[in-house]
Parts: C-alpha cells; sequence; structure tokens
C-alpha cells in the first residue's frame, strides 16, 4: 500500500482526479487530491501564490498521509511537486510526472514550454485576467486540447470546472539540488495522444532529466479521464517496484 498525493496541473483543481480514485483504492492505495491555493482566486488571492508557497502546501499534504507518499503531478503540477521535493525529501518515495513538466534547475516552466503556450491554438484560448496576475483559458476551447480522446459529456463537465491560472508561479525557475530532488526516483508517464504536451515534448523533458522508469499510455492530455484504469495500474506498478 502507497498513498498517492495527486498535484494537477494549470486550470484545473483537485476534481480532475476524482475518477482515479475508485480503482486506486481498489488496488489498496491512499490517495490525496487537494486543489493548490489561490487556483480561480482573485487579484489578492492571485497575487499571494508563490512556486515555494505551493511546495509547502504540498508538503504540509503530505505530512497529513500515511508513508511511503509518492508524490505525482499533471502538467504544470510537475514543477509543483520538484519543488516540493527540494523542500522536504524526506516526505516522499518516488516522484511521478504524469505527462507533466520536467524542468531542470534554473529553468521556469515558461522558459521550457512557453513558446508551445503561445501557438495558435493554445494562445488563442488564453486570456489575461485581474491585471496580468492570473490567466484564463477558454472553456469552448478545451476540448480539443485537454480532452481530445474523452467522451464530449466528459469534455463538457471538465471544461465547466476550468479555474483562473495564477501567473506567478508559471516563470518562477525551479531551484533543485542533486541531494535532496535528485536523491528521490522520478517516473514518468507519457502521453501518446497528448496535444498539450506532445509526446516530442514529453520525451525530449526526459531526455534532460532521465526517469528511473516510462511508462506509456494511449491517452490524451488528461488520462486520470479518458483512461484511469490505465493510469492507476501504471501508478501501482511504481508502488511495486518500491516494494520489490
Amino acid at each position: 500500500m502507497a498513498s498517492f498525493l495527486l498535484i494537477h496541473g494549470a486550470w484545473h483543481g483537485g476534481w480532475c482526479f476524482d475518477r482515479l480514485r475508485a480503482p486506486l483504492e481498489a488496488l489498496g492505495h491512499v490517495m490525496a487530491a487537494p486543489t493548490l491555493p489561490g487556483m480561480g482566486g482573485d487579484a489578492r488571492a492571485l497575487a499571494a501564490v508563490s512556486l515555494d508557497g505551493w511546495a509547502e502546501f504540498v508538503a504540509g499534504e503530505a505530512r497529513a498521509l500515511p508513508g511511503p507518499v509518492i508524490l505525482c503531478g499533471h502538467s504544470r503540477g510537475g514543477v509543483v511537486i520538484s519543488q516540493a521535493a527540494e523542500l522536504a525529501p524526506e516526505l516522499f518515495g518516488d516522484l511521478v510526472y504524469i505527462t507533466a513538466a520536467l524542468v531542470p534547475s534554473g529553468k521556469s516552466l515558461y522558459e521550457v514550454i512557453g513558446a508551445s503556450m503561445e501557438r495558435d491554438d493554445f494562445g488563442a484560448a488564453l486570456t489575461n485576467v485581474e491585471d496580468g496576475l492570473g490567466i484564463a483559458f477558454a472553456p469552448d476551447q478545451a476540448a480539443p486540447v485537454f480532452y481530445n480522446r474523452c467522451t464530449q459529456q466528459d469534455q463538457a463537465l471538465a471544461a465547466a470546472h476550468l479555474l483562473v491560472e495564477p501567473v506567478r508561479p508559471l516563470g518562477t525557475p525551479v531551484a533543485l539540488s542533486e541531494a535532496r530532488y535528485g536523491s528521490i526516483p522520478r517516473h514518468y508517464i507519457e502521453c501518446t495522444d497528448d496535444r498539450c504536451f506532445p509526446l516530442a515534448g514529453q520525451r525530449a523533458m526526459q531526455a534532460a532529466l532521465p526517469c528511473a522508469s516510462v511508462a506509456t499510455l494511449d491517452s490524451d492530455h488528461s488520462p486520470f479521464l479518458c483512461a484511469p484504469d490505465a493510469l492507476a495500474a501504471a501508478l501501482d506498478n511504481i508502488a511495486k517496484e518500491r516494494v520489490a
């Protein structure tokens, strides 16, 4: 048994992992999926968000779980789990990047994938809000980017839950060391039909920061919606590797 702490990506919240809970718990695991502070907030809440603050929040959530804690990040959540691992490496047994931003020390998420965020389809869906402290994603443009393998019903439900994303963590470089962050095994779950983080980009990040294991899912950017059983099985395999 392991505790899985799942950190959502940009514009999302802990709600996005709801469908993953049953298959993970059926395998004997514990799952927690909080929503990061400041998501969807007003100007004051958005201004208070920082990457370090999110890392501290994640560490606090991990302390409330029975060990070992396997810390998982989806999409933008990758930089959050990296910084949390640097802050409190003793809390985490493994790090899992679910089609996530695997960013080297000294670089920000924006530096690594900023160009793709501004491409025509993606960039057209973005709107700066609250004097530039947040970025909104147009719900009617979310399906082809995030949920292209999901049912129309799931696409509509997920798009309706999208939140304003705090902008500051996107441009904050991660500060990681081999002694702390580097002491925790990394794993990557790549998704072959991801139109937000294309597979070539996922593999380029893995080449720059090699992982202990890589699992490949036939999925879009949201395997927790379109392939929850396959995602649960991949996570279970990582937990079993820890025991073996």
